[in-house]
């Protein structure tokens, strides 16, 4: 699982504010789901080709996270596959495979996995820390409205660093379950999910023991949200900066009109 894990590097987007990365994703996750024809689906792989060759980032190790979705496309790309009306192509009995089905099934698998690529270049390029910084000064016109801003881009951080840790800690307790004789691949579904407990009961208590432990951590070093904090490197612009952001202004008004 690629995704809230940091490859150390000092390519270009690694040295982007972690803002523009911010901004610059979620221009990109909403273009992607506004492409619809093989046009866009063209412009899209090749702006995601160049900041991955950009970022220094090995392909291999950035695509290694779409392992934990495949699952996931499968389910939806089945549920376009059959549920699309339109003019059909294969009928047998109530499954109905239609010409807007493939489309949407094809589209929709290539759309997620963009978006976990493109969601892991920002994470695998930017800290922890400087993604929480990037959050508390990006968003703090929320402050306006009384939302706890430091408080949210804290507990976002958290979730990103323990998203690796969590999947250690998952196969740490599948090879122990394992060594004492335990098997999750044999049986129907109800069977599979029962030898699931066996995990997942250890899994949420060694979770419920690190957040016990980190909360009491932040609480022994009087963390008090971000309130009156100083920062030792305070985010400011570059030219390469102002840059990211045209650009990735330009993919999306792209996105839209194609």
């Amino acid at each position: 699982m690629t995704l809230g894990q940091y490859y150390p590097g000092d390519s270009v987007i690694h040295r982007l504010d972690p803002r523009v990365k911010l901004l610059a994703t979620l221009l990109y996750i909403i273009g992607i789901f506004c492409i619809n024809n093989p046009f866009g689906v063209l412009f899209v792989t090749v702006c995601l080709a160049l900041v991955i060759a950009l970022s220094k980032v090995p392909v291999s190790f950035m695509f290694r996270g779409l392992k934990g979705i495949v699952i996931l496309m499968i389910i939806a790309g089945l549920f376009n596959l059959f549920m699309t009306p339109g003019i059909p192509i294969f009928q047998f009995y109530f499954l109905k495979i239609t010409k807007e089905g493939i489309r949407n099934a094809v589209l929709m698998t290539i759309r997620m996995i963009y978006l976990i690529v493109g969601s892991s270049v920002m994470t695998l390029t930017t800290t922890p820390n400087a993604l929480t910084d990037g959050l508390e000064t990006g968003l703090s016109f929320l402050k306006f409205f009384k939302v706890p801003v430091s408080d949210i881009a804290m507990m976002m951080s958290i979730a990103l660093r323990f998203i690796p840790i969590l999947i250690e800690e998952t196969d740490k307790i599948m090879k122990a379950q394992m060594a004492r004789g335990a098997t999750f691949d044999e049986g129907n579904i109800i069977k599979r999910a029962k030898a699931m407990i066996p995990i997942l009961v250890p899994l949420f208590v060694s979770a419920f023991r690190r957040a016990y432990d980190l909360a009491n951590a932040m609480e022994a070093r009087c963390y008090n949200g971000g309130e009156g904090r100083t920062k030792m490197k305070p985010l400011r612009y570059s030219r390469n900066d102002y840059i990211a952001y045209a650009l990735a202004f330009v993919f999306f008004v792209v996105c839209i009109i194609l």
